[in-house]
């Protein structure tokens, strides 16, 4: 067998990813990394942070999946520092390879330290794709629960799958390249809550220019301490869903709605000074329209105060608990995500043009 580090020679990485000298990294949901595969043999070696090493820690394990031609051949949560998985041990493959974190940054991190494969075996990095994406969000991007259909049910790693969820698929439907960050119940003021007290510790625009944020760490460096450099990642088109954490704070509090106004304006100018190409579409809704107005209104005050005028708002359809079902703690079923993913695709077709 020969090991293979993974590199920018022979593979192609998906969202922020981070290299500590030849172990690569992955935080956020959907980050991950992509190559042409030739040969009869295919291990890969993946590493857990802290989080992994603690017992009894099942709930918060990083959960990753393998593809191979775009069926899943591995699906799997690292729960010790090093867990090899074996994707081929036989025969002859030709195929590309995708390996994605299905779980969110929050909770775990998860690196790969080399591929194991047979001597002759070719790893070559796939072709970029046409266009670029960038999703800003929460619970609903990382595809929370979705693998749960008990909405009584709570929080785990096991059950949450971004593939599932409307960001991925609609990426997937373009046929672009996409990078992701987003934390469940974080929001522009506050984190979810069900008192009249922010939390303001959990908020996006705190760790947005980082490479993500998590209660673990790994090679002795939190996360949200390493910041993202943007020039690798450069969208065409950033959409952001965020608003709907803020709505459990704010409710019909018209003080409170102008507050989540004036810091969402804030923040749009933060991506627009770290994207400063990129058309911006600001959407929200999927579990709550309540916040849209003062959502649009953020966006009419950014264009008024910079005449920034590559931006725009969309509002979701909201979700169909009846119809369309639930899962964990009232989150959006794989129905409800392929809707939003569809009326999404729709929208960027129609701004972008693609």
């Amino acid at each position: 067998m020969k090991k293979q580090m993974l590199t920018a020679d022979n593979c192609r990485f998906i969202g922020r990813t981070y290299d500590t000298g030849g172990d690569v990294w992955f935080a956020l949901s959907g980050t991950g990394v992509e190559f042409k595969f030739k040969g009869s043999k295919l291990t890969l070696v993946f590493l857990g942070d802290e989080v992994a090493e603690k017992p009894d820690n099942e709930d918060n394990y990083p959960r990753v999946a393998v593809y191979a031609d775009g069926k899943r051949a591995a699906d799997t949560q690292i729960d010790s520092a090093e867990k090899t998985v074996t994707v081929f041990s036989d025969g002859e493959h030709d195929c590309v390879v995708r390996v994605i974190k299905l779980s969110e940054c929050a909770m775990s991190c998860v690196g790969i330290s080399c591929a194991e494969t047979d001597d002759g075996a070719r790893l070559l990095p796939t072709e970029a794709k046409p266009h670029r994406i960038e999703f800003i969000g929460d619970s609903i991007t990382c595809g929370y629960g979705v693998d749960d259909e008990d909405p009584l049910h709570h929080f785990k790693c096991a059950t949450e799958d971004v593939t599932r969820a409307y960001a991925y698929k609609t990426a997937e439907a373009l046929g672009a390249e996409y990078s992701m960050f987003s934390t469940s119940g974080y929001g522009i003021i506050t984190g979810y809550t069900e008192g009249d007290e922010k939390i303001t510790e959990q908020r996006i625009p705190l760790y947005y220019e980082s490479f993500g944020f998590s209660f673990g760490s790994f090679a002795g460096r939190k996360p949200h301490d390493i910041p993202w450099d943007f020039s690798r990642y450069v969208p065409e088109l950033v959409v952001m869903n965020l608003g709907t954490n803020d709505d459990s704070y704010c409710r019909d509090h018209a003080d409170r709605q102008a507050d989540y106004t004036e810091n969402y304006t804030a923040f749009l100018k933060t991506v627009r000074r770290r994207n400063p190409d990129a058309y911006i579409l600001c959407a929200v809704g999927i579990m709550g329209q309540r916040i849209f107005p003062a959502l649009e209104k953020a966006v009419a005050d950014h264009i008024s105060q910079t005449g920034d005028s590559r931006i725009s708002t969309m509002l979701f359809d909201e979700q169909d608990g009846e119809h369309d079902g639930l899962v964990a703690d009232y989150h959006p079923t794989e129905v409800t995500h392929t809707k939003a993913a569809n009326a999404l695709s729709a929208e960027i077709r129609r701004i972008m043009g693609w």
